[in-house]
């Protein structure tokens, strides 16, 4: 009797230290809602190229208003919609940018592999236990990258930390095609400001059957430095404004997640990226946005 006590109380202990970190996690994770006056910061370190006219990228540095809004809070999720607001703050414009979506012990991953290509992978309950996904989608909700790992919460610091393959940032597959995956290198860590996205990333060349080769290094550091929620007014009234067309958007994704197997996108139909085709007033109703989306699936 008194050893099944022991068994039990051990087995409480346990739970409890699991859900007061859960709950840790989950508050760190929401520090990243709310207006933020952000920069972006990309400088490209080193490269291994063999052409000896090999140009690296200019450095980027950039400024902007974002709104981060909390549209999931459950115990085992949250996702956070990015808006962009541009131009003067009497007149501002919204762009729809990035979504995060974080998974507590998920399993179920869209690993990028190159040139557009999702692979559909899993993990054992045991490899994602007390780790948090985080799931990055692009504008038009359609995959980015993804990966899994522990919040850690030590010395005042909360911080996040994985590497995962994904595409080549808009910054650069604009203009650079000599190579195909970006290996990122991603901390997230909350301040006393707001937050920071820290970075460390490789330019790789990857070839299906060979070894991935580094063409380049690169350093990204973004601040997100919390301002008032009234700067953000602008942005956050567009978001509700916009919010039942893109749950329309999001549930036909889930929709094609949910089909757990390998996912190709193509690049543009009728000429125009996916992203056009959604940004446009056309794409409002369930069956035109969801014939869209169909229409970029291979």
């Amino acid at each position: 009797m008194q050893k099944r006590l022991q068994i039990l109380t051990l087995l409480f202990l346990i739970s409890s230290f699991g859900n007061a970190q859960n709950t840790k996690d989950s508050k760190a994770i929401k520090e990243m809602c709310g207006c933020f006056e952000v920069t972006f910061n990309f400088s490209e370190t080193f490269n291994y190229s063999e052409d000896s006219l090999y140009k690296p990228s200019k450095m980027k540095n950039e400024t902007a208003l974002e709104w981060a809004g909390l549209i999931v809070d459950s115990k085992n999720k949250v996702s956070i919609q990015h808006i962009l607001q541009i131009g003067e703050p009497t007149a501002p414009y919204m762009v729809k940018h990035w979504r995060q979506d974080w998974m507590y012990q998920n399993t179920s991953f869209y690993m990028y592999g190159s040139d557009n290509k999702w692979n559909y992978e899993t993990k054992s309950k045991k490899e994602v236990k007390g780790q948090w996904t985080q799931k990055v989608f692009q504008v038009d909700d359609s995959p980015r990258y993804e990966g899994s790992g522990s919040w850690v919460h030590i010395d005042g610091k909360s911080y996040w930390e994985n590497t995962t393959s994904a595409p080549l940032p808009r910054r650069e597959y604009t203009k650079r095609n000599d190579y195909n995956v970006t290996l990122r290198r991603n901390r997230h860590e909350i301040t006393n400001e707001g937050w920071v996205h820290d970075q460390y990333n490789d330019k790789l060349i990857r070839t299906d059957g060979e070894k991935d080769k580094v063409l380049a290094q690169e350093k990204g550091y973004n601040t997100y430095i919390k301002v008032e929620d009234s700067k953000c007014k602008a942005a956050a009234d567009w978001w509700i404004n916009n919010t039942a067309k893109w749950a329309l958007v999001r549930i036909k994704w889930e929709e094609v997640y949910g089909r757990n197997t390998d996912l190709e996108l193509a690049e543009k139909v009728d000429n125009k990226a996916l992203y056009k085709h959604l940004f446009s007033d056309d794409y409002a109703e369930k069956d035109s946005i969801y014939n869209v989306i169909d229409s970029f699936i291979k």
